[in-house]
């Protein structure tokens, strides 16, 4: 059914719930934030980190950045690892592979970090293209993501392509490109997130997604 598969990385491929708590954690404590529960933070994962310093601990715009700054004071060198890629991942993604799809990375995660860990769990020789928020924030959305995903596609088609994540900025973002999108259920999101934001399909596993495409 589709021919270019997009791919959002936390949460679709990997878990990063360990890494991406204890980054968020080590940056509120320099503000003296302290997080009981880890799992409170697990709404980090996905969405950009600016909006979500903003959205749930009330940052102004310039202490949000500066706290992603912190956020990646921990994350580069040792949260980047504390992550695990799903059972069954890889065997669809060679099997997509050998079906001659072409697999393309849109990740809100900076694109030098998603490339890094895609060659950590060596994971980067099945995607023909690894696309990423920058450095500044200034492509962070994840509509903007998947532009600039789409732009590096020689000869894209939207009516063969089709957008697969795990939350509501996965499905928001690939609408906003005119893109089907899959719905994956083992991640983070829901499926009344999912289906609200409007995903035309759910995957409950990572077989499912084969099925789909």
């Amino acid at each position: 059914m589709f021919d270019t598969i997009l791919f959002d990385l936390d949460g679709t491929l990997t878990d990063p719930g360990e890494g991406i708590t204890n980054s968020v954690a080590y940056a509120l404590k320099k503000y003296g934030i302290e997080v009981a529960d880890r799992r409170e933070l697990y709404k980090f994962i996905g969405p950009p980190l600016k909006d979500s310093f903003m959205k749930y601990y009330g940052f102004c715009e310039d202490k949000a950045e500066q706290a992603i700054a912190y956020y990646r004071e921990y994350f580069r060198d040792t949260g980047i690892f504390e992550n695990r890629v799903y059972g069954g991942i890889e065997d669809m993604l060679k099997t997509l592979y050998d079906d001659g799809k072409k697999i393309v990375l849109a990740t809100s995660k900076p694109e030098g970090f998603a490339v890094r860990i895609l060659e950590h769990f060596e994971l980067k020789k099945y995607f023909a293209v690894v696309a990423g928020a920058s450095m500044d924030s200034s492509r962070s959305k994840k509509g903007d993501v998947i532009a600039y995903a789409i732009s590096l596609c020689d000869g894209f088609c939207r009516d063969s392509a089709v957008m697969i994540g795990d939350r509501e900025h996965d499905i928001i973002g690939a609408k906003e490109n005119g893109l089907k999108s899959i719905g994956v259920l083992y991640g983070y999101g829901d499926e009344a997130e999912l289906r609200n934001a409007g995903a035309d399909y759910i995957a409950i596993t990572p077989e499912d997604i084969l099925k789909l495409v």
